[in-house]
């Protein structure tokens, strides 16, 4: 052992271990203080940012002219608010309040609840008008009103919160605080998108006329969304149902490696991805495997798997992709909560299931819920029709994490909602793999799900 003596005769030691411990300490606290930084950026990005994207929602499809109304200056009668939030628009009231002149935040000790009924109380909702005040309050959730110094809406543009943040209803149902990362339920994306006056450009794309671009749209319905129809231009399954699936909740990611229903990529890949493809933001993209013509007659045809070279200074999309990862990846799963989101009791017995008899935690490993490594399996592993994972590069569906079930129950499980509740999913389990549960067991290991 040695003594401190040692140590007191070896100063130059002593100085050495000092001056290491001082780098080390800097160390830590430039990387905590780097990961806050890129956390608050990434938040921003995931909020607020549209990539430039305007430049398709509002100068080529004209979305913001119908979000207007013809008295306003634009087309049809407009999109009130009741409108706004009936396809599943949602509003930050926090925001609203404080870009307008309430003064909510020195008023006392109001609740921010009734600081927002008093604000809404004298509101229009019918009015469009309403609509773009909101919007020049950057308080509706994912959409970005882009104004004339006359005060005319110019553009419209959307960002990564319109799909995977809702509100917590805290003062009418859509309307209350930010949740980023829960998928919303209830957005129509298709319905929205059915209401821009000029949709040509997408019709031209996908090699149809409008009618048929409006028919796909309108049969997407709440939750749900089409990420491959630019790709291969399948608006239907062979059985005639939509091809469009659930938006997936964007929290509970760190750890888990393939993104997306299909495992297309990770998360940053998703992130690029969404950003050029579908928002069609401004920026570079790559993905050489969007060239096979037979599986991406339009993405190959269009070029999209090497979309051209762009100025750096230009490029709206790349520089934001690190930290818009890292907050995405530091976004937590929801807690449920005992006797209000699942029964306790079922629930443990449940868990013995989960690890034993049921062996559902070979593949939705804990505390992952999904495999540590491929997390991907073909169709016929899990019983199910191929169709959507013949629309991905590897043809597999991905083992999804499970943390967070019971914020997404609304439009059913699975990538498509084809489980309308989590019973159903366990008894196609039950059946594909032969696993006798009685009815008891299945109730339970529900209850366990919803505990995650």
């Amino acid at each position: 052992m040695l003594s401190l003596a040692f140590f007191i005769g070896h100063s130059g030691t002593m100085a050495y271990a000092s001056d290491d411990m001082e780098a080390q300490e800097l160390h830590n606290q430039s990387t905590l203080g780097n990961a806050a930084k890129m956390i608050a950026e990434g938040r921003r990005t995931f909020r607020f940012d549209t990539f430039g994207d305007e430049a398709f929602w509002g100068d080529t499809l004209k979305l913001h002219t119908a979000i207007e109304g013809v008295k306003l200056g634009g087309v049809g009668p407009g999109v009130s608010p009741k409108t706004a939030l009936s396809v599943g628009l949602k509003v930050d009231i926090a925001a609203l309040l404080r870009n307008t002149d309430s003064g909510w935040e020195n008023q006392g000790k109001r609740s921010l609840r009734e600081h927002g009924l008093a604000a809404l109380k004298n509101v229009d909702l019918d009015d469009p008008a309403v609509t773009l005040a909101l919007l020049r309050a950057n308080a509706v959730v994912g959409l970005t009103g882009f104004f004339e110094t006359s005060g005319a809406l110019r553009s419209v543009g959307i960002q990564c919160a319109l799909c995977h943040s809702t509100v917590d209803d805290l003062v009418a149902p859509g309307i209350g605080r930010r949740l980023d990362g829960r998928a919303n339920q209830d957005l129509n994306v298709g319905a929205i998108v059915a209401l821009a006056p000029n949709l040509q450009p997408v019709a031209n794309l996908l090699g149809v006329d409008v009618a048929t671009v409006k028919k796909v749209l309108m049969g997407w319905g709440p939750g749900k969304f089409d990420a491959e129809l630019f790709l291969d231009g399948k608006g239907f399954r062979p059985d005639g149902k939509s091809a469009a699936t659930l938006i997936p909740p964007a929290f509970g990611l760190a750890g888990v490696n393939l993104h997306t229903w299909t495992g297309w990529g990770s998360v940053t890949y998703w992130n690029a991805f969404v950003a050029n493809l579908e928002m069609h933001g401004k920026g570079r993209f790559f993905d050489p495997r969007l060239n096979n013509a037979e599986q991406f007659p339009i993405a190959a045809a269009n070029k999209f798997g090497d979309l051209p070279h762009i100025d750096p200074d230009e490029d709206r999309i790349t520089k934001k992709l690190p930290a818009l990862h890292v907050y995405q990846l530091a976004l937590p799963v929801p807690k449920p909560e005992p006797g209000k989101d699942f029964d306790a009791e079922a629930a443990k017995r449940g868990n013995e299931l989960f690890s034993g008899k049921a062996g559902c935690n070979g593949c939705h490993v804990e505390p992952l819920r999904t495999e540590p490594g491929w997390n991907m399996h073909t169709a016929e592993e899990v019983c199910i029709d191929s169709f959507q994972a013949d629309r991905a590069p590897d043809h597999r569906y991905r083992t999804s994490p499970l943390a967070g079930l019971f914020t997404h129950q609304k439009r059913g499980f699975y990538h498509d909602g084809r489980f309308p509740m989590l019973g159903d999913v366990v008894n196609h389990y039950n059946s594909c793999f032969s696993l006798n549960l009685s009815e008891q067991e299945k109730k339970d290991l529900v209850q366990y799900l919803l505990s995650l």
